[in-house]
C-alpha cells in the first residue's frame, strides 16, 4: 500500500515536471535573428570603443527603423546597466533640428522671412526680430539674415565653445557657470558678449562656423514673433509646446526643452552622462543647468521618441511641408554644401543632426534613399586625450553604419 501510494506521488511528480517543462518551453520566446545582429554590431562598436580609450563605456546604444521593422539595443560596460528605448537623456545639439524646424514653420505660416536681416521687422508690424538695446549690438547684425543664422554662415562668435575676454582663457558659460553653477542666463546676456568684445568669426556669408550662440539668437527671434502673435510674453519653449511637438500638433511627442536654471533633473528612468578626465577622474552628470543651451541644445527625451521626430520630419509627414524639409536639407551655406538649416547631411546615414553635452553624445538621422532612420547615444565623453575624445565622439556614428551594414545595407563610405 505504501509503495502503492509512493508511485502515486512519483507519476504525479513526473507529470508535474512533464507539464513545467513544458510550459516553459511554450514560454520561451522565439530568437528575432535581426535583434541579434542589430545587438552583436552594437556591443562590438562598445568593444571597440573601449579598447581605444581603455575605460569602461557605460552604455552605447542604437535605435533603428527600416521599411521592415524597428529594433532597439543597448550595450553596457563593466559595471553598468543597459538602458531602454525609452530611457530619458539630454540630446543636446539634436535642439538645433527642432529650432530649425519651428522657423521654418513659422515661414510656412507668413511670420518669418528667412531672408529677412535681424534687424528688419517681423512681418505684419513694427517690432524688430531683435531688440535694439544696446546689449543687442551685434558685429554687422543688419547683413545677418535669419536663413545665415540657421546654416551657422553668419559669423556669429560661439560665446558657449570659444573663449571669450576677461573670462580666463574659457567660453563666457563655462566661466560663468564656474562661479555660479545655477547661474540664469538669458539671450540677452550671451548676445551682449559679442557687441562688448567686438567678436565674430567672419563677414555675413562669407563663411561657415558652427555657432551655438547664433542658434540662442534664433530661439529669441522665436520668441518675439510668437509673443507678437499672442497676448501675452511668450518664450521658444512655448512655441515648440505648441506647435512642433506638443499634444496638439501632428506628431505629438514627449520631449522637453528647459529654459530655467533651476529645471535641471531629467524624468525617471534616465541616462547620466560620464565626463572622463586625466588622473583616473570619472564625473557623472545627472542634473544639470541647461539655462544657457536654450535653443542650441537644451532638449531632453528618449531614443524612440527622436526616431519618431527625424523620420516623420524628414519625410514630409510633421509639421513641415515637403517643400520646406527640401528646403531644410539643401539651403546650404557655399562654405560647407553638407549643412543646410539645422539638418547636416552624412553619405548612407542621410540627413539629421549630432549633439555633445555633458558627457552624452547623439546621433539622429534618416535616410530616404533606404527609408531608413537611427539613433543612436553614447554616455561618456572621454577627455583624456584628443583621440580619446574623438573616439567617444565617432563612437555614435560608426555604431550606426556598423548596424546598418550588418542588416544589410550600405555602411561606412
Amino acid at each position: 500500500m505504501i509503495m502503492s501510494k509512493l508511485c502515486g506521488i512519483f507519476m504525479m511528480m513526473a507529470v508535474w515536471i512533464i507539464l513545467a517543462t513544458s510550459c516553459s518551453k511554450k514560454e520561451e520566446k522565439p530568437v528575432d535573428p535581426i535583434q541579434q545582429l542589430v545587438d552583436n554590431a552594437v556591443k562590438q562598436s562598445r568593444v571597440n570603443v573601449e579598447s581605444q580609450i581603455e575605460r569602461p563605456v557605460p552604455t552605447l546604444n542604437l535605435f533603428i527603423q527600416t521599411p521592415d521593422g524597428s529594433w532597439f539595443s543597448s550595450s553596457a560596460g563593466t559595471g553598468f546597466q543597459p538602458i531602454t528605448a525609452d530611457t530619458w537623456f539630454r540630446f543636446a545639439s539634436n535642439t538645433k533640428s527642432f529650432t530649425a524646424a519651428a522657423a521654418l514653420k513659422m515661414m510656412q505660416d507668413g511670420w518669418l522671412n528667412l531672408n529677412a536681416t535681424i534687424t528688419d521687422s517681423i512681418p505684419g508690424g513694427t517690432i524688430p526680430y531683435v531688440p535694439v538695446d544696446p546689449e543687442w549690438n551685434i558685429p554687422f547684425k543688419d547683413q545677418i539674415t535669419i536663413k545665415m543664422l540657421l546654416n551657422h554662415s553668419a559669423g556669429i562668435y560661439d560665446v558657449d565653445n570659444d573663449s571669450v575676454p576677461g573670462c580666463m582663457g574659457l567660453s563666457y558659460t563655462t566661466y560663468t557657470q564656474f562661479l555660479d553653477i545655477d547661474h540664469q542666463f538669458t539671450a540677452t546676456e550671451l548676445a551682449n558678449q559679442l557687441g562688448l568684445h567686438n567678436l565674430y568669426y567672419f563677414l555675413p556669408g562669407t563663411g561657415k562656423h558652427y555657432s551655438n550662440t547664433g542658434y540662442t539668437i534664433l530661439g529669441e527671434i522665436i520668441a518675439r514673433i510668437y509673443t507678437n502673435h499672442s497676448s501675452a510674453t511668450k518664450t521658444l519653449t512655448d512655441y515648440l509646446y505648441d506647435h512642433v511637438c506638443g499634444p496638439t500638433t501632428p506628431v505629438p511627442l514627449t520631449v522637453y526643452f528647459p529654459n530655467l536654471a533651476a529645471d535641471q533633473d531629467l524624468p525617471t528612468p534616465y541616462s547620466c552622462g560620464y565626463v572622463y578626465e586625466p588622473q583616473n577622474v570619472s564625473t557623472a552628470y545627472c542634473s544639470y543647468n541647461m539655462s544657457a543651451q536654450v535653443a542650441e541644445g537644451n532638449g531632453y527625451s528618449t531614443m524612440r521618441n527622436l526616431n519618431t521626430w527625424i523620420r516623420t520630419l524628414m519625410k514630409g509627414q510633421n509639421i513641415l511641408s515637403p517643400a520646406s524639409v527640401d528646403l531644410m536639407k539643401h539651403a546650404c551655406p557655399t562654405a560647407d554644401p553638407t549643412y543646410g538649416l539645422g539638418c547636416v547631411y552624412m553619405e548612407n546615414l542621410g540627413y539629421g543632426h549630432n549633439g555633445a553635452r555633458i558627457g552624452n553624445l547623439s546621433l539622429m538621422m534618416y535616410d530616404p534613399v533606404t527609408d531608413v532612420s537611427v539613433v543612436s547615444y553614447i554616455s561618456v565623453n572621454s577627455q583624456e586625450s584628443m583621440e580619446d575624445f574623438l573616439a567617444t565622439i565617432y563612437a555614435t556614428f560608426d555604431v550606426a553604419y556598423a548596424t546598418r551594414e550588418a542588416l544589410g545595407y550600405p555602411g561606412k563610405p
